[in-house]
């Protein structure tokens, strides 16, 4: 697999054991920390069946390159954008193939940031390095820091500091996860609006992070899968509906 393919038109994407492995994980981690003589990269992965594996080479690939890992675990896409800003990381990779089919895998990546990356200078260059595996010399390997709970405090206040509490009024809503990485970040959410007497009942759906997708690969924007929401909506009364993606940097809303 030495011609990358899995490099698409702004993040990478493959077929797992086609033109997407654990050692391109690697390389593509390395390439990264690399690229950007990095102290540090955050790292989080979706609830795919590989994900933590290929999470777990990309790591070991930023550290054989010198660099710290920062270890958010199961998060989306948004949550590690956030981690990157948070701990003043200078590049920050999600593992996911957001809403693509199951037998599929792959990596977002920003700059410092949480920039997105430019095309030749910085996506084209990274896949550059991960093809011909031109690694620097380094003087030792870098650390793991597991931060995954101290990167979710931080991305649900960020998240409520957009939410003009005493604002809102009673609502009903239905929460479709889809079974992916949106379940437990939203749970947080919602403890914290809990906590501080929001007017809202939350009704879920699909909500536990399940890697055989049992009711489908999350895409909420296909028609025939909206009905999994738009039928609960209906049925609890509710005031409206979020349907996330694998990765829930995307939602639909149904009323």
């Amino acid at each position: 697999m030495s011609d990358l393919t899995c490099f698409k038109a702004y993040d990478v994407r493959g077929e797992i054991g086609v033109n997407i492995d654990e050692d391109i994980a690697y390389r593509i981690g390395r390439a990264v920390a690399q690229h950007f003589s990095a102290k540090s990269v955050a790292i989080g992965f979706d609830a795919r069946e590989t994900s933590p594996a290929f999470a777990a080479a990309a790591s070991r690939g930023v550290r054989d390159a010198g660099s710290d890992v920062i270890n958010i675990g199961m998060a989306g896409t948004e949550e590690m954008y956030w981690s990157v800003t948070e701990f003043g990381a200078c590049a920050g990779i999600e593992v996911t193939a957001s809403h693509n089919p199951i037998h599929y895998n792959g990596m977002k990546i920003v700059k410092s940031q949480s920039q997105p990356l430019e095309d030749l200078g910085d996506f084209q260059a990274i896949k550059a390095v991960a093809s011909s595996q031109a690694w620097s010399g380094v003087t030792g390997v870098g650390r793991e820091l597991e931060r995954s709970e101290a990167a979710r405090k931080a991305y649900v206040g960020r998240v409520l500091s957009f939410v003009n509490l005493p604002a809102l009024r009673p609502l009903k809503i239905v929460v479709n996860s889809g079974n992916g990485a949106a379940g437990p970040s939203f749970d947080a959410i919602a403890a914290r609006l809990q906590d501080s007497g929001a007017p809202l009942e939350f009704v879920r759906v699909h909500h536990a992070p399940d890697a055989a997708f049992p009711n489908g690969i999350p895409n909420p924007l296909l028609p025939e899968n909206h009905s999994a929401t738009a039928d609960v909506v209906k049925a609890e009364k509710a005031d409206f509906g979020v349907a996330f993606d694998g990765d829930f940097d995307r939602c639909f809303f149904l009323r």
